[in-house]
């Protein structure tokens, strides 16, 4: 450990005037760069781990010190309505710890600007569950030049504002979210204009000199911030690129990738050495690998996947044991380190999947072929060999370098009437829909909705023959046994804590021009499990022989979620009328989700608990992931798609032939703080997306009815996500005329004074269409009145208390059971 860096950040951490920041903004503030400022943040981790410092809120570093000014802060700001005290020494002081000459009080937090031009801020630290409790108030003429979704540093004023919220001024902006924008352009008094999209900002962006870029009145644009608009002036920006007319096919998601900054084009150099690479390729099998060519081994992939990057084999062997064979696509063969391929997968990290295109993360000639496990074809593999006893325990595992030829292609349609016709599930079994990694944040795409491509059905069965009857007898017994072993390893994850949220994904349908004709909300099956189940044993396999070998590698963090967001979800699913203990056992977290499934506050307890969770990242910390109840987790089986399981690969290739790996943790760190902010933006791409796409296909649809139900209730109004097209959209509460409604948060719901007429969160209700701003991103609904189906419980008045015979402290009965 640096004594130098050491003890420069106890100085600053130690100063009257800090201000909780993490890791990387300490060693900018103290004037490092390049590998001293990585060796800050490892020293800083190090520093924690010895408890010199603490971990706040969202990783924020906190001084060990009681009673310090910092310390208070983050415990003011985790109180609903106090926002977050800001000390910090600001940008201008001259040395760390330098108090503001005005010692006031300051807020760090996320602006939000609404269509008033007011805005509010969240300040950092916030738990989610509170909702926008904690905001403060910020009026149009104090936001100065802050754009939604910057980060900024507002003074705190002793009067309140909004609805007798804490109201601030902005007085700097720490950091921009973007400066490219996208939006409609127009013309006026001579004079190019463009209205941004998304409600960013209230008026438009000034561009010049009309026609620029052969820009036309309606055209979709993008631009590049020049002076970003304030109350006092207006904004400046100029055009970069002309995407077409509004509405034409392809230009929104042409607007989503430049708004995002996706990767588009290969470059040359890059197409270069993928094409090299096929060239020497010829299938044959060196003697450095594994041969299994001659084992039973199989995948299974969604109906339009293009690449196929993990295949199963299962054999019964000595003493009824489980030898599982998890046989991954074998790409750090073809991705060398240094090349210009691994510079440019790094760079994009990751794969992303929109509604009508993947941008993939390596060119398609690895991804679609050499690396591809296709049927009938010697493919080169990583393969993990598990072995379980007949109860399912793991009881040691192999990774090695291997060749492999499957003997079938199967799609999770196959699998699902496979297991029908022979009774091992019911036919009109559905299992609920969970996101991959155990419904944890800032999750992956599953393989489910990760390889989207446009060919047929494979080895469809002849007419009136069940899939059972068109499999060889050895590939029948493999698809058997793959079920058995993987429900008794699922229950085995569900009985150790691990816990799954009903958060279903929409997925948009296209025609054949590519056209939205509607959207369904995905689920998942048993086929989906038997993959997920044995991709999970894979992954943790492969993490605890990387950590028994004594290595630094990029693990799957999921931390657990801080307490005072769980006892704040306590309080927020009681007062929805659920009779449960404090929500900080995850026993008890697992049992509340499993008794709502088909509730219809299912929703909104599900969103509220992911909002409550810390989000997964990708880190060499120790930390474990929650979700799934693992101590040592990382990410092994898709290196096609993702660049965290690529590193894992060339790890486990020096550990097979005795090489020392190259181990640098601060480089590590680097590394998962990339990968996760690639991996978050692909996320947020694909979710903006998949909303345009739907308001694009409603705004001719006004009047449009359909079932809904409310998926949140705010002073303001409902929202609601119909349920055949889960579109979700608003009614707002001035639009609900037979009476004057008043909304009461701890019901969360909102009652009519004459006639009593009440709507909860939960409801089912009937909508239709009023008005759709693609624009602006926004939905409109019209109440019809009252859906079908069961309505949400009366929530009972608990007043925050646990439940009769329950402590809150111990988390147990007090009772005995009976």
């Amino acid at each position: 450990m640096d004594q130098d860096i050491r003890n420069a950040v106890l100085a600053y951490t130690g100063s009257a005037a800090y201000k909780p920041v993490k890791p990387k903004v300490i060693g900018e503030r103290l004037g490092l760069a390049g590998d001293a400022l990585e060796l800050a943040r490892k020293t800083i981790k190090k520093m924690i781990k010895a408890g010199d410092l603490e971990y706040g809120p969202n990783h924020m570093v906190l001084p060990m010190q009681p009673g310090h000014a910092a310390r208070e802060g983050i415990a003011a700001a985790l109180k609903p309505g106090v926002p977050k005290v800001d000390g910090a020494p600001s940008a201008t002081d001259k040395q760390p710890g330098t108090r503001a000459a005005s010692g006031a009080k300051s807020v760090v937090g996320t602006f939000r600007r609404i269509g008033s031009g007011d805005g509010f801020v969240r300040p950092e630290g916030t738990p989610a569950a509170t909702g926008r409790d904690s905001d403060v108030y910020v009026n149009k003429k104090n936001a100065g030049d802050a754009a939604s979704g910057d980060i900024v540093r507002i003074r705190m004023d002793k009067r309140t504002g909004y609805k007798g919220k804490p109201e601030g001024k902005v007085i700097d902006v720490v950091e921009r979210q973007t400066n490219t924008f996208v939006g409609t352009y127009l013309e006026e008094g001579g004079q190019g204009l463009v209205m941004v999209d998304g409600g960013v900002f209230t008026a438009p962006i000034y561009v010049g000199d009309p026609g620029a870029k052969g820009a036309n009145p309606e055209d979709k644009v993008a631009i590049e911030m020049v002076r970003f608009p304030s109350h006092m002036r207006e904004g400046e920006g100029v055009i970069t690129q002309r995407l077409g007319a509004s509405g034409a096919p392809g230009v929104d998601t042409m607007a989503i990738k430049i708004e995002f900054a996706l990767p588009g084009e290969f470059p040359p150099e890059v197409l270069e050495d993928a094409r090299g690479q096929a060239e020497r390729f010829d299938e044959s099998i060196p003697k450095t690998r594994t041969d299994l060519t001659g084992e039973v081994v199989a995948t299974i992939d969604p109906v339009d996947a293009r690449d196929f990057d993990d295949a199963i084999s299962l054999r019964r062997i000595e003493g009824g044991h489980w030898e599982l064979g998890v046989h991954i696509a074998d790409v750090s063969h073809f991705v060398q380190p240094k090349t210009a391929l691994d510079s440019e997968a790094y760079d994009r990290a990751t794969s992303v999947y929109l509604p009508d295109e993947v941008i993939p993360m390596l060119p398609e000639i690895i991804s679609n072929n050499l690396a591809s496990l296709q049927p009938d074809k010697v493919r080169y593999a990583m393969t993990c060999r598990i072995e379980f006893t007949p109860e399912g325990v793991p009881v040691g595992a192999d990774v090695f370098k291997s060749a492999i030829k499957s003997r079938r292609r199967f799609t999770y349609e196959e699998i699902d009437a496979y297991l029908a016709e022979t009774g091992l599930v019911k036919a009109s079994k559905s299992s609920p829909p969970r996101q991959g990694e155990g419904a944890a944040p800032g999750k992956t795409p599953t393989k489910a909705n990760a390889k989207r491509a446009t060919n047929p059905l494979p080895n469809p069965p002849p007419a009136g023959e069940g899939v059972k009857a068109t499999l060889t007898p050895e590939v029948d017994a493999l698809v058997a046994d793959m079920f058995e072993l993987a429900m008794m390893l699922r229950r085995r994850r569900l009985e150790r804590g691990a816990l799954e949220l009903n958060m279903p994904e929409i997925k948009v349908d296209l025609d054949k021009d590519g056209r939205v004709s509607g959207a369904h909300l995905e689920t998942q099956t048993e086929s989906h499990q038997i993959i997920e189940e044995f991709m999970l044993a894979a992954n943790e396999a492969v993490a605890r022989n990387l950590r028994d070998a004594g290595l630094l590698f990029l693990r799957r963090v999921h931390g657990a979620p801080d307490p005072k967001k769980m006892a704040a979800l306590t309080a927020f699913v009681r007062d929805l009328g659920f009779q449960v203990e404090s929500l900080e056992n995850r026993f008890e977290l697992q049992k509340l989700l499993g008794e709502a499934h088909g509730d219809p506050r299912e929703p909104a307890l599900n969103f509220a608990a992911l909002r409550s969770m810390q989000r997964a990242i990708y880190s060499p910390e120790e930390e474990g992931h929650y979700a799934l109840a693992s101590d040592c987790y990382c990410h092994f089986t898709s290196p096609i798609r993702r660049y965290p399981d690529l590193t894992v690969h060339r790890l486990l290739e020096a550990l097979a032939i005795g090489k020392k790996p190259v181990q640098d943790e601060a480089a590590l760190f680097a590394e998962g703080d990339h990968c996760s902010d690639r991996e978050h933006r692909a996320a947020s791409a694909e979710r903006e997306l998949t909303k345009v796409k739907l308001l694009n296909y409603l705004k001719d649809k006004i009047g449009l009815e359909m079932n809904g139900v409310i998926t949140g209730v705010e002073s303001f109004g409902m929202f609601i996500q119909g349920d055949k097209l889960p579109a979700e959209g608003m009614v707002h509460i001035s639009a609900l005329t037979d009476d004057y409604y008043k909304f009461d948060r701890a019901s969360h719901s909102i009652t009519g004074f004459r006639g009593g007429n009440s709507f909860r969160l939960g409801d089912p209700v009937r909508v239709a269409v009023a008005s759709v701003d693609v624009d602006g991103r926004k939905l409109d609904f019209r109440l019809l009145g009252r859906g079908e189906g069961k309505r949400a419980p009366k929530p009972k008045k608990t007043s925050g208390r646990p439940p009769k015979g329950r402590s809150d402290k111990t988390g147990k009965h007090r009772r005995k059971k009976g």
